[in-house]
């Protein structure tokens, strides 16, 4: 299954005023008197909000991308010193070489020079090579870490009333993003009915939007508050979530047509994505419970982030 949101040299997310996850916080619930359905409707009423360069990345990003790689910058300051000290060595090597040639002086051996010359710019094109991969990789992360924020920025609506951040659900719920026509999250939200009691139990909750606009209606039958509970977001600024969406299509080259979801680890980071359903089933087999003996332990234990 194809990912949709990876890091630049591959081809799937947090806030940069995030507030610090609340571990005993449980997820948001709804409160329903007498609804026997639960609607999300795309409206393109609002205008989207202006969006920063990619290239410029926030200052949480960047603190983020230090504490997850904390001897980056370490490695990437002893290559540069490295590299100095072999370009220096070159410098020297290929001078000596140099003036043995012009003054054809027989004192100086051409064979130990050609060799420290070879050593020098074999150890310069070996550290550039490692600060180039590092600096990719950095690149990259903070790529990852910025369409995380911007995830984390947009805004969901819980119930009929209530409106809140997708990153104030870190820590309290695993959030998956089921987006395509209409038709399809329906049968999305069919497909979910057999496992939602467990899916619920791993804290999953799930944002159905509808990219062409149309209003879903989520028909809950007589004893599906677990099935009620798991569908219980929706987009809200509709604008700003398709505008989302529309660049990680692009960065992953996924064809703007596509139904995708996405899923998050419950720390707010991407743990999958791709084209078409969900996997229900291999969540309910992947997710550790969020209640019970290894809830707090297995936390940060639910897949790696992409």
């Amino acid at each position: 299954m194809p990912a949709l949101v990876a890091a630049p040299a591959a081809a799937l997310l947090l806030s940069s005023a995030a507030r610090p996850p609340n571990l005993r916080r449980k997820p948001p619930t709804l409160h329903h008197r007498t609804p026997t359905t639960l609607s999300t409707t795309c409206s393109a009423s609002n205008k989207p909000s202006s969006s920063s360069s990619p290239t410029q990345f926030s200052s949480t990003a960047k603190i983020r991308s230090e504490v997850l790689s904390p001897f980056r910058s370490v490695r990437m300051f002893f290559y540069l010193a490295f590299i100095a000290s072999g370009s220096l060595g070159a410098l020297i090597a290929s001078t000596q070489f140099i003036s043995s040639l012009v003054k054809q002086n027989p004192s100086t051996d051409l064979g130990e020079t050609l060799k420290s010359l070879a050593i020098d710019l074999a150890a310069v094109a070996l550290f550039a090579l490692l600060y180039s991969r590092e600096d990719s990789a950095k690149k990259a992360q903070l790529a990852r870490l910025s369409r995380e924020e911007g995830l984390g920025n947009l805004r969901v609506r819980v119930g009929e009333g209530r409106v809140i951040d997708v990153s104030d659900l870190r820590g309290a719920a695993r959030v998956v993003v089921v987006a395509g026509p209409g038709e399809f999250v329906a049968e999305a939200f069919r497909r979910s009915g057999d496992f939602a009691e467990r899916l619920v139990e791993r804290g999953v909750v799930v944002v159905g939007f509808a990219t062409d606009g149309e209003s879903v209606g989520f028909e809950f039958r007589e004893g599906e508050e677990k099935l009620r509970r798991l569908w219980q977001l929706g987009p809200f600024n509709v604008p700003d979530w398709a505008m989302w969406l529309d660049e990680q299509k692009k960065l992953a080259n996924v064809p703007p047509e596509s139904p995708v979801y996405i899923s998050l680890r419950m720390d707010g980071r991407v743990r999958g994505s791709g084209v078409g359903y969900p996997p229900w089933n291999a969540f309910v087999a992947q997710l550790p419970p969020v209640k019970g003996l290894w809830s707090g332990l297995l936390d940060g234990m639910d897949g790696r982030v992409l």
